[in-house]
């Protein structure tokens, strides 16, 4: 019953590829500890009538693959299991060390087969947008009246402990032989962590603490790839909340994704800038660079570039990638479009 159990805890209880992961992920015994968190240990062997030093060696080691999460990253005295599938994905997929393609092909298949179609249809449904689309700084740097909480440099700045992590997303589409459209994210990892989550990144060795100046190279070259800044819904540079930076690109993304298979705008699910793009028509000479570039299908070429402002989300990449500087970004959403 432990497969059973993790299952439904992760919300999918009835999912044959949901069990084939956890089946791929975890032997038997390692299942039916995890199966018995929340708890320390020395709680959990009471409770399985295990020793305790082989429920230690087991959690440890289900920390190091990303499934179980330690209240203290340094002590591990108390652990709870993944708190949702995201996370489950995330922690053991956005991993330096992790080269399994069999393991990333389960995944691959569970998302086209069934995840994708409902957690897209679950957000879709959700009061609150999770995530918000952070304008390209490259976009907005020289606009007046830039919010802090818009200003992707800045917000990087403000940050204590930063850390990077291969995206776990592209790592899917990397280790099952298709890659990415837009970057090569072996080459550089694109995931940039903060405080909890930098510290969980350093302890765990899935990635690499970073200094500022290395994450605002990232944030450039995420730009000039044409990746959007996504960052959680909330006005608040550094917080709790704030643990994950991600640069999402629309054959990848989970976003993208869930919102494809699910049947679903993604905009029920993901948070617009406070910016739109629009065409200096006497400078464009239709390239058609910008609608490549467009993940959210809100530019065509006819005679110059046309943009369409219900679909755009202001990200910013298609005037990064105007050579011409035809493209251009300007406010339409006040300062509280951002929640505090």
């Amino acid at each position: 019953m432990s497969y059973e159990t993790l299952m439904m805890r992760l919300g999918f209880p009835d999912s044959e590829y949901l069990r084939k992961i956890l089946e791929y992920l975890m032997s038997d015994e390692e299942a039916k500890v995890a199966a018995a968190l929340p708890g320390s240990p020395e709680e959990v062997a009471e409770k399985l009538e295990m020793d305790a030093e082989r429920v230690k060696e087991i959690l440890e080691n289900l920390f190091f693959k990303g499934v179980v999460f330690p209240k203290d990253f340094q002590k591990r005295d108390y652990y709870r299991f993944a708190k949702d599938l995201v996370q489950l994905h995330d922690a053991t997929l956005a991993s330096r060390h992790m080269k399994d393609a069999e393991y990333a092909r389960l995944w691959k298949e569970f998302g086209e087969k069934e995840a994708h179609a409902r957690m897209g249809q679950l957000l879709a449904l959700a009061d609150f947008k999770v995530w918000r689309v952070v304008p390209a700084y490259g976009a907005i740097k020289d606009l007046p009246d830039v919010l802090p909480q818009e200003n992707i440099v800045e917000m990087i700045k403000a940050q204590e402990k930063i850390a990077v992590v291969p995206c776990s997303c592209r790592n899917v589409t990397y280790l099952t032989g298709d890659g990415c459209n837009y970057t090569d994210e072996m080459s550089l990892w694109h995931c940039i962590q903060f405080g909890r989550g930098a510290e969980y990144v350093i302890t765990r060795g899935s990635g690499k603490e970073i200094s500022v100046d290395e994450a605002l190279e990232i944030i450039k070259k995420a730009e000039e790839d044409g990746l959007v800044h996504t960052w959680p819904n909330t006005g608040k540079i550094v917080d709790r909340r704030v643990t994950v930076n991600c640069n999402c690109c629309s054959d990848c993304c989970e976003f993208f994704l869930s919102a494809k298979y699910g049947n679903v705008p993604i905009e029920t699910m993901l948070e617009k800038s406070r910016y739109v793009a629009y065409v200096d028509e006497d400078l464009c000479i239709a390239c058609g660079v910008c609608e490549e570039r467009c993940h959210f299908g809100a530019i065509e070429i006819e005679d110059v570039a046309k943009v369409d402002e219900e679909k755009c989300f202001g990200c910013g990449v298609c005037v990064v990638g105007c050579e011409q500087e035809a493209m251009k970004m300007k406010v339409v959403r006040p300062p509280e479009h951002i929640p505090s």
